[in-house]
């Protein structure tokens, strides 16, 4: 396993997608929490942006979005107000408009609510695991981790099965759209308007669209009201209801979001086991099922930041943080504060308190799906763990080139099985 020791050499550079096909840069980070908690970053590629790397502080402003707005887009890249418009999600809007959409769906994501899914993911991960542990040697992010989330959330949403490999397809080119191996329009590569009012600016965004708008005119015609789209489609309180921009944008977010933090959360779990064999042993002997879920989400967080906007000057740190300035957000350094989390740079499945930063906690843009993903993260290791005597890597493992999406794209291990 790479072990970070922060040193004074060298400085990555946050704004290149290239900087991150190694992981995250954490010797970087640990630097900037140290000297520079608040960082300037000037960019060729668009306006700079302050870099926000300790946890304390990220946890302090996540909870004051009347100060750090979302509602100027949650990445890195500029875009314009027509742009801005046209692919925002409800992620891309703060209270109390953001209330009005999450509550629509809330409950289908609630903690008791998806508890009564474990059987399901059960059944799911059984049928995952009997075929990719019968080749002995495989890619655990394509044979285990790019499984399970996709396929749970097509039960959720009532998608048809057939569907979902093509929408895997579909949302590894959305959200993975800086990475050449699954687009082929690479974001920063190329300069087009054609799908600039698509969510990620993508063409796979206008293909979502066309699959959702038909997948709903079936189910009406079918008198399907089943699974979680009907419910956002209700009015709300006020009478209004969803455009169809609207619920295109909510369609993608729910197939790019749900399927790769899960995917490559699980991917970084079966990474630390190949590198850390007790991890193995403590599943199958230790009551650790409780803790070890989030702690295999926070050494993954697959969000790496989230971007906002300041409405109004601020002072921190010695800096002045100016209205209209971008601000980000550094998950992954957060989740790697030394001031917080002990030995942050191990796997510790009975790590508590564990106050990761992965799921948005402690402001209003918390993640919808964090019960749906930490069950599926259990349940995976759980039944793993009890099919397998060992596990090791079968080769190097490959992260994909985004600065936005921290993941495993290729993970070869060898498993001896019981």
């Amino acid at each position: 396993m790479t072990v970070w020791t922060p040193t004074d050499d060298g400085f990555a550079d946050l704004t290149s997608h290239d900087t991150f096909v190694t992981g995250a840069p954490h010797n970087t980070f640990a630097r900037l929490r140290r000297d520079d908690p608040v960082h300037w970053t000037d960019w060729d590629g668009g306006e700079g942006f302050w870099s926000i790397t300790r946890h304390a502080d990220i946890s302090e402003m996540n909870r004051q979005p009347q100060i750090f707005s979302s509602a100027r887009g949650i990445r890195m890249e500029d875009q314009t107000y027509e742009e801005y418009l046209a692919r925002r999600t409800f992620q891309e809007t703060d209270p109390p408009e953001h209330m009005m959409t999450r509550i629509k769906v809330a409950k289908a994501f609630s903690k008791p609510v998806i508890a009564e899914f474990e059987n399901d993911i059960r059944a799911l991960c059984d049928d995952i695991l009997d075929v990719a542990l019968e080749k002995g040697s495989f890619d655990a992010t394509k044979d285990i981790a790019r499984q399970l989330p996709m396929r749970m959330l097509g039960r959720i949403l009532g998608l048809p099965e057939e569907d979902l490999p093509w929408l895997v397809e579909k949302g590894d080119a959305l959200i993975a759209n800086t990475d050449p191996d699954f687009t082929d329009h690479v974001l920063d590569k190329m300069t087009t308007d054609e799908f600039r009012l698509m969510p990620f600016n993508s063409p796979a965004g206008a293909e979502l669209y066309n699959y959702a708008k038909e997948l709903m005119a079936r189910k009406d015609a079918a008198g399907d009201t089943s699974g979680v789209l009907h419910l956002i489609l209700q009015p709300a309180k006020d009478g209004s209801v969803i455009t169809e921009e609207e619920f295109r944008n909510f369609f993608c977010l729910l197939v790019a979001a749900g399927n790769d933090t899960t995917r490559y959360s699980i991917a970084a779990g079966i990474q630390a086991m190949c590198h850390q064999p007790e991890l193995l042993a403590q599943m199958q002997t230790e009551d650790i099922w409780d803790t070890a879920p989030d702690e295999i989400i926070r050494w993954a967080t697959p969000a790496l930041y989230f971007r906002r906007t300041a409405t109004r000057d601020v002072e921190m740190h010695g800096k002045t943080i100016r209205e209209g300035d971008k601000v980000l957000y550094w998950w992954s350094s957060a989740n790697r504060d030394e001031t917080v989390f002990d030995d942050p740079f191990r796997v510790n499945l009975k790590r508590t308190p564990n106050k990761h930063l992965s799921f948005g906690q402690g402001g209003p843009h918390v993640c919808l799906g964090m019960w749906l993903a930490r069950l599926e993260v259990r349940v995976l290791f759980l039944e793993l763990a009890k099919r397998i005597r060992s596990i090791e890597a079968n080769g190097p493992h490959k992260f994909l080139r985004s600065n936005f999406v921290g993941g495993i794209k290729e993970l070869p291990v060898k498993v001896v099985a019981k």
